[in-house]
């Protein structure tokens, strides 16, 4: 068992959005692995941040991750650094991995200013714009699909997706 598709991006690429449409395009459960990892911890990402810092954070990613790419057979949306780790990237080939793509513009008007997420509690623009720069070569080298999200709608991308799959 392993999942239809594993979507990836940055903040605001869509990925919880388009993952809930795809799945209910394709007749599967939709799974956001940052929701597993609040399940595991008991508590909100931030609370964990704060709580025990980034690096027990992506203890949680990296075991949540590797727990739904065994067990899980839907479609699961990853948090935008998931891809930071290389433990995550070995783990994610052979997989069906969709790269959401969004542009800085696009982003930063789908995220806001970052409320309940906690990279971008300061200074939120530049922020994204460094998360941006910086994974864009990561979620290139994981994806085995790429889709632009930019201009388009949710139901678009999810209807080109389930077509690709």
């Amino acid at each position: 068992m392993s999942p239809r598709a594993v979507l990836v991006g940055a903040p605001g690429a869509g990925k919880t959005t388009v993952g809930e449409l795809l799945a209910a395009r394709l007749g599967v459960p939709f799974r956001d692995a940052d929701a597993a990892i609040e399940e595991r911890a008991g508590k909100p990402i931030p609370e964990i941040f704060f709580d025990e810092g980034e690096d027990h954070f992506r203890a949680l990613e990296r075991a949540t991750l590797a727990d739904e790419l065994a067990g899980f057979d839907g479609v699961l949306a990853l948090g935008g650094g998931a891809v930071l780790a290389e433990e995550n990237r070995k783990a994610l080939a052979g997989h069906t991995v969709v790269y959401l793509a969004v542009g800085f513009a696009d982003a930063i008007s789908r995220v806001g200013l970052g409320a309940g997420r906690p990279l971008l509690a300061i200074n939120p623009r530049a922020t994204l714009k460094h998360l941006l720069d910086q994974r864009r070569p990561l979620y290139e080298e994981v994806a085995t699909i790429t889709i632009v999200t930019d201009g388009r709608s949710p139901e678009e991308i999810a209807d080109e997706l389930a077509e690709r799959l």
